[in-house]
């Protein structure tokens, strides 16, 4: 093979096997999942490291996020297998060509690829993607801004910590002080922080009121939370 098509098949794939893991946490992330917990959770199951901590059981408490981790895993084998391969025949074909030729063709896809992996870093760019992303998947899943969006943010024991944010309030709330909804006593949920539109975080009082647009900080079983609160795992970090 041709030293200059070797290394920009490589390169290539290098640069495919990033944009394949950027894909994937957006795919977590769809499941509630932080984008700091879901790109490293990617990372570990696409290369194989087996590497294990407690946010590992975001992934096995959620059929959804275990079927998507099976995905992964089989898209991490498939691409390691290829860069290994490509690896190997780029390191032979550059032993059979002169030392001036070697560096010339390293250079060329080389820098095509850093510059590609530039453009697609900036966060313009890289939020404008993950937009149309975002949108893409809305339609085609047919989301709608009457749910309530659910963010996991840790397991402790059967029980879960999750930030909801109120796009709406569930009509059984409207209008009532957390006191007077009864939340802790029907539901087994404790709200522990609220956060206003433009406020800091502020715990949860007795005489507390939801308002359109609030983040709440809530423990109890992750399935309560999303049936009580009208909630579906969506882009809540965001």
């Amino acid at each position: 093979m041709n030293i200059y098509i070797a290394l920009f098949l490589f390169s290539f794939i290098i640069l495919l096997y990033w944009v394949i893991s950027e894909l994937f946490t957006f795919f977590f992330r769809l499941t509630g999942l932080p984008a700091e917990r879901a790109r490293f959770q990617v990372l570990s199951l696409l290369t194989g490291t087996g590497f294990t901590t407690r946010e590992s059981e975001m992934i096995l408490g959620s059929r959804r996020r275990r079927r998507l981790a099976r995905v992964t895993m089989l898209f991490g084998y498939v691409f390691n297998i290829t860069i290994v391969s490509a690896f190997i025949n780029v390191f032979i074909t550059m032993k059979l060509i002169t030392f001036e030729r070697r560096y010339s063709g390293l250079l060329i896809p080389m820098g095509t690829i850093a510059l590609i992996f530039i453009l697609i870093r900036m966060p313009k760019i890289h939020v404008w993607a993950e937009r149309c992303l975002r949108r893409l998947v809305d339609r085609v899943l047919d989301r709608q801004e009457t749910f309530n969006a659910v963010l996991l943010l840790d397991y402790i024991g059967a029980e879960s910590i999750a930030q909801v944010t109120l796009r709406h309030i569930p009509e059984e709330y409207q209008g009532l002080t957390l006191a007077q909804t009864r939340l802790r006593a029907e539901t087994g949920i404790l709200v522990m922080l609220v956060e206003h539109r433009g406020a800091k975080p502020i715990p949860a009082q007795a005489d507390t009121v939801f308002e359109i647009g609030d983040k709440l900080t809530v423990f109890g079983k992750y399935n309560m939370i999303c049936k009580t609160f009208h909630a579906r795992e969506h882009f809540a970090d965001d």
